[in-house]
């Protein structure tokens, strides 16, 4: 695309903030002013048009106007540098030289390439006798002018979450100059921030290869690959930098996380506590603590761990959301007042906001007071909707296209491919629809093994898949109808190779991760003889379970009625689909059926695994292993029936999830 391209595709604002930035580059501050005021009335909240205001302001000399016009950007978007920069010029004009380097340090913190701030500290450090500090602001100036000034302009971008400027502006110059150590890492932070794992991975590799001893590069390399659940390959990464600085906290707290990926929490426990050790009153510390003890059903001592993360920072709402996601546990009247005052309060982060009103839609559920109970759990869906960029099109343009190349003859022409052992068992489905509960009665079958919803079949789609050019064509999956024999019998030898970190060497294994329901066509043709269970639950219930609950990551169908309505809908559409192709291939398995005949369930379910019934599989509850999922607490007990129902308490709000459900929403269970 060309310049003028750009610039005839600007925005009637964007076209005005470039006029106002060119008044500004030109000292004309009045009509600059003017310009900004004019337009701030149409966009009150534009980041670009009150900074260009402030600085405006305090060139015209109206610093009293221009530090209190900071204060308000700084409520609107606290993480812009540059704010802080011109925050410390309004200092400076008003001689106060303590507050101005406050500033500036502010400014540096967020945006390491911000020359002005770096200079005006040097500066500053030096007339108020701070010679050492001075020569540290120095030294970052030097480093500074030594970069290409397309990768200072970069990084600022990048620094104020401009990412899509910011890797324009790197593509250009890396295609003109070649390989920059530093122009090539901030492309691949970029990549992280957007979740293009497999360019960042791809990036950093070469990073390293030109600069091996490069730390921070290092690091980013270990952060892409825990980001592509390469968690055996990360923590190799960060062995090395723990080498060179056992002593640093960001190395070692990513390493305690890293061995959590591979489902060693109690090698993870004991790294967490360690840096808590150090650090009493970091809240942070205290909430991976008590995940690692819920993990390991250690429940009563993840409780205590929860309530400290919560006492450390009292609006943090993952602590409480944590504490309510035990299912089992039951707030007292303090909690929930302090939590309802947090919610309330006008300063809190949105994260925090929405965690506090999922935990207190569950707290009021608990005590039966449904009417607000569902007020705020369709309050914190709409602010965690606001943050995400889901499209449920994507996910049914998939099942168009899956069933478009998945068909019998394509099946048919590819039979005998793919690595035949029988030692796989997928579990698929909707999360919230019972699978960690069939997962815990086949993991307690000694020849089983339970892991975890494991990210592999994902991550090979997205190898498959490729960086994408034209979303409305994606390579996935008509790129199975190009692959050879040979290459589907890697695939699957790869899927297991990858996975043996997660098992101790059972026949049997379990790979619980939901949504691999959409690639049963991959799954067949790679794992021919493995085992898939689709744990399905009664679509209102279903569907209203996943409304009620704030997921770690992923999920995103889940946070508006239509979404979660129009994926179940998918859903089963395209479970019929593989139904009819894979007929007696797939064992379907009702989620209210295990309720109310257990002991039938568990014969059927192992019989179609090929094991023998041991009534180890009807005590589930008693099987001590990690379980990571929501359910953790729930299959630590013995089933109870009462459970089934509860959406009823909320059926008087339930009116258009059972209208988007449609005909699904009156099948009987």
């Amino acid at each position: 695309m060309s310049s003028t391209t750009l610039e005839s595709s600007a925005s009637p604002v964007e076209e005005e903030v470039r006029r106002i930035r060119a008044l500004l580059e030109g000292n004309q501050f009045d009509a600059a002013l003017a310009a900004g005021e004019t337009l701030a009335a149409a966009v009150p909240e534009n980041r670009d048009v009150l900074y260009m205001i402030a600085v405006s302001l305090r060139h015209l000399q109206r610093i009293p106007q221009a530090l209190a016009l900071l204060d308000r950007l700084q409520a609107l978007h606290p993480g812009f540098s540059r704010l802080y920069q011109e925050r410390g010029h309004c200092h400076v004009a008003l001689r106060d030289a303590p507050r101005a380097i406050d500033a500036f340090l502010s400014a540096v913190q967020r945006n390491p390439a911000l020359p002005a701030s770096w200079r005006m500290l040097e500066s500053l450090y030096r007339m108020t006798g701070q010679a050492e500090n001075a020569a540290m602001a120095a030294a970052h100036s030097a480093t500074l002018a030594q970069l290409p000034a397309e990768i200072i302009t970069a990084t600022g971008l990048f620094s104020d979450g401009d990412l899509i400027p910011a890797e324009a502006i790197l593509r250009a110059y890396l295609l003109a100059h070649g390989n920059h150590v530093e122009g090539m890492r901030l492309l691949a932070r970029i990549g992280l921030e957007l979740d293009v794992l497999d360019d960042a991975e791809t990036l950093l590799e070469a990073v390293l290869e030109l600069a091996p001893d490069y730390r921070a590069a290092r690091y980013d390399y270990a952060l892409a690959l825990l980001r592509r659940h390469k968690h055996v390959q990360a923590i190799a990464q960060l062995d090395q930098l723990l080498q060179l600085d056992p002593a640093n906290r960001v190395y070692r707290t990513t390493h305690a996380t890293a061995y959590v990926g591979v489902g060693d929490h109690e090698r993870a426990l004991g790294l967490y506590r360690e840096l808590l050790g150090g650090a009493p009153r970091a809240a942070d510390l205290h909430l991976s603590v008590a995940h690692s003890l819920k993990a390991l059903g250690r429940q009563r001592e993840a409780v205590e761990s929860y309530r400290s993360a919560a006492a450390a920072r009292p609006s943090y709402g993952d602590a409480y959301w944590s504490l309510a996601n035990l299912k089992t546990y039951r707030f007292t009247d303090e909690e929930i007042a302090r939590m309802r005052a947090e919610e309330a309060a006008a300063g809190i982060g949105q994260v925090d906001r929405y965690h506090l009103c999922f935990a207190l839609g569950k707290a009021l559920e608990d005590r039966g007071e449904y009417a607000e109970s569902y007020r705020y759990y369709e309050r914190g869906n709409a602010l965690k909707k606001a943050q995400i960029r889901y499209r449920p099109e994507s996910v049914e343009r998939n099942t168009r296209l899956q069933k478009e190349v998945c068909t019998r003859e394509f099946f048919a022409a590819r039979r005998g491919a793919g690595c035949q052992t029988a030692g796989p068992i997928f579990i698929v489905g909707l999360p919230r629809s019972g699978s960690t509960l069939l997962e815990q009665i086949l993991a307690s079958h000694s020849a089983v093994e339970g892991t975890m919803e494991l990210a592999d079949i994902p991550r090979m789609v997205a190898e498959l898949q490729g960086r994408e050019a034209d979303n409305a064509h994606p390579r996935y999956p008509h790129v199975l109808a190009q692959l050879k024999s040979e290459d589907f019998l890697r695939l699957g030898e790869k899927y297991l190779s990858d996975t043996r970190v997660y098992r101790t060497g059972k026949p049997f294994f379990i790979d619980k991760m939901p949504n691999n329901f959409r690639h049963i066509g991959l799954i067949h043709l790679i794992l021919p003889q493995a085992k898939i269970i689709d744990a399905r639950r009664a679509a209102v219930a279903c569907c209203f379970s996943n409304f009620k609950q704030l997921f770690a990551s992923g999920q995103e169908f889940t946070y508006g009625i239509e979404d979660i309505a129009r994926y179940y809908r998918t859903y089963v559409e395209l479970m019929e689909h593989w139904d009819a192709l894979l007929p007696g291939r797939i064992l379907r398995v009702q989620h209210e059926q295990v309720v109310e005949d257990l002991e039938g369930t568990v014969r059927r379910l192992l019989a179609y695994c090929g094991l023998d019934f041991e009534p180890a599989c009807l005590e589930f509850y008693r099987t001590l292993r990690s379980v990571r999922t929501a359910s953790s607490e729930q299959v630590r007990q013995p089933i109870f029936r009462e459970g089934l129902d509860q959406w009823r308490h909320f059926e008087p709000w339930l009116g258009p999830l059972q209208q988007a459900l449609g005909s699904m929403a009156e099948q009987a269970r």
